[in-house]
């Protein structure tokens, strides 16, 4: 039971955190700020999500995995009272901020919460159940949020409000959630000495640990794309509904959540291999799709992109899971997520800048093009392993 309470409030949580992504053309027009704005409101929720793993993602391990994952709700539920009652960029920046902090401590906390249950429920049984849901709760909670909030923006009277107040209540319905799941860490005697985010890997398996950390780098920085600029580039393509907007996002995720599940019993070699192969195919599509204004055709690029991350995502925290030593899974999997939002953040802050001074579609030609080929090197670092 508490197994799939944790998962539900993963998942709840990380949909929270990509609400605001179909609103920006609506905070656009009630405050009159461009693009690259959004990208600043974006960034600074990339800088939460990586300040809160660098400083306590890993405390978990020694604190708790329930005494850590209260607080990353609490944020969370603080972020949206702030969405709730405010639409100026400070009130933005300052709810982004909450929720990245929230997100930051949550990740790679519920993870190894998620790891934990199952390994305690099923001694000996192979954590594919685990990795799977963890990721798919992840990744699905990202489009699940989008698709939400899009729908409740076209056919609600308040669309900067009525989205938050709903989250606002079931995030208070997850924080009941955890209360209820039992804890799974001892906390060890005497408390180690707090000190911040080290990555904790036996120095031979680090080699391979860095390689699953650039693929998760490369991975999130597709996904910042669609979660932060796809309403600019929808723009470019002369479309303006929420729904649309919410929609292209969900279909990158919702395909990585799905192809994680149909390829789960795949190896992690395979995993990495196929997945970051398919994501250069993805960015010729999407780049494809921009440069002709084909609006079916970016919805494609998105899912092929999608598919592709979260098969190659899977792998990659499989990859870490397995390198990983039991008392330190917190540890180790926060390494992994600081590559991954770090990704999240710079790329696309660069992106945004450059849509500033270039057209869109040249700058997704250069981002797409960049990605595709360092994907294919990771492949092919990952294919001669």
């Amino acid at each position: 039971m508490g197994f799939w309470l944790v998962a539900a409030t993963f998942t709840l949580t990380m949909a929270f955190s990509t609400v605001p992504t179909p609103l920006y053309p609506l905070y656009q027009q009630a405050d009159g700020f461009g693009p690259f704005v959004v990208t600043v409101v974006f960034a600074t929720y990339a800088v939460g999500v990586l300040t809160a793993l660098f400083l306590a993602g890993h405390l978990s391990d020694w604190l708790g995995r329930r005494t850590v994952l209260l607080p990353a709700i609490v944020l969370s539920v603080a972020s949206a009272l702030v969405f709730a009652s405010w639409t100026s960029v400070p009130a933005l920046l300052v709810a982004r901020l909450l929720s990245g902090l929230s997100v930051g401590l949550l990740t790679a906390t519920a993870t190894a919460y998620l790891d934990d249950l199952h390994r305690k429920a099923r001694p000996g049984a192979s954590s594919v159940r685990a990795n799977v849901v963890a990721t798919g709760a992840n990744l699905g909670g990202l489009g699940l949020g989008t698709l939400v909030s899009g729908l409740l923006a076209e056919h609600t009277q308040a669309p900067l409000h009525t989205p938050y107040l709903i989250f606002l209540g079931l995030l208070v319905l997850g924080v009941l959630a955890v209360v209820l799941a039992p804890e799974t860490v001892e906390r060890p005697e005497p408390r180690p000495r707090y000190r911040p985010q080290r990555v904790s890997v036996p120095d031979r398996a680090r080699p391979a640990f860095f390689a699953a950390a650039g693929a998760a780098l490369l991975i999130f920085a597709v996904f910042g794309l669609f979660t932060s600029l796809t309403p600019v580039v929808l723009k470019d393509l002369h479309v303006a509904s929420p729904t649309v907007t919410g929609l292209a996002a969900f279909l990158v995720f919702g395909s990585a959540a799905l192809a994680q599940i149909l390829l789960a019993r795949l190896s992690t070699r395979t995993h990495l291999i196929a997945g970051l192969g398919f994501l250069a195919v993805g960015m010729a599509v999407l780049t494809t799709a921009v440069w002709t204004a084909d609006l079916p055709l970016f919805l494609v690029g998105g899912v092929v992109s999608g598919a592709a991350a979260g098969t190659a995502f899977k792998g990659s925290v499989s990859t870490v899971l397995s390198l990983a030593v039991p008392e330190r899974r917190g540890e180790t999997l926060t390494g992994l997520f600081l590559a991954a939002y770090l990704g999240l953040s710079v790329p696309v802050l660069g992106l945004g800048l450059a849509a500033q001074t270039v057209p869109v579609r040249d700058a997704v030609l250069v981002f797409a093009g960049l990605v595709a080929v360092l994907a294919v090197l990771l492949a092919r670092r990952f294919a001669r392993r």
